[in-house]
C-alpha cells in the first residue's frame, strides 16, 4: 500500500504551504528578506487551506526566517491571526523556532495575542517534536 505524501498547496518567494497527510498544514518560511505582498499571499493561502480542509493545526517552520517587519507583525496580530482563528478554525500552531534571535523575539507578540483568541502556540527546536505535539492535540 503506498504511503501518503505531503503536497504543495501554495508556494512563492516568502515560503511554501504544504498539505500534510496527517491532516495539518505545514508552513515553511524561506530565508532572506520578504516582499510584503508575497508574505500576505503566503499566509492568506494558509488560511484558505485551513478553511478548505477544515483543519485547525499548523506546523510553522521558521528556522530560516528573518524577523517579521513591524508592518508584517501588525498585520498578523490585527488581521490575519484573528481571522484565521475566528473564521477558519485555527487552534494549534507548532513553531519550529528560527535560528535568528530577532525572529524568535518577533514571535512573542503573536504568542501573547493568541492567548486572547483561544489559540495555542508552542515552540520547538525540531520538526519531529512539533509534529508529535500536533498529533497529540489533533
Amino acid at each position: 500500500m503506498p504511503t501518503a505524501t505531503r503536497t504543495i498547496y501554495f508556494k512563492n518567494s516568502a515560503g511554501c504551504v504544504w498539505e500534510e497527510p496527517e491532516h495539518y498544514l505545514r508552513l515553511d518560511y524561506c530565508a532572506g528578506p520578504r516582499q510584503e505582498g508575497e508574505f500576505k499571499a503566503l499566509l492568506t493561502h494558509a488560511r484558505q487551506a485551513m478553511q478548505r480542509h477544515g483543519w485547525s493545526r499548523l506546523l510553522i517552520n521558521q528556522q530560516q526566517m528573518k524577523a517579521f517587519t513591524p508592518t508584517e507583525e501588525s498585520w498578523m496580530i490585527n488581521e490575519w491571526l484573528p481571522q484565521a482563528v475566528r473564521e477558519n478554525g485555527y487552534r494549534h500552531g507548532a513553531v519550529v523556532v528560527a535560528h535568528d534571535v530577532f525572529a524568535r523575539l518577533a514571535m512573542t507578540g503573536l504568542v501573547l495575542t493568541s492567548r486572547q483568541l483561544g489559540h495555542t502556540y508552542r515552540n520547538f527546536e525540531n520538526e519531529a517534536e512539533a509534529a508529535d505535539w500536533l498529533a497529540r492535540v489533533g
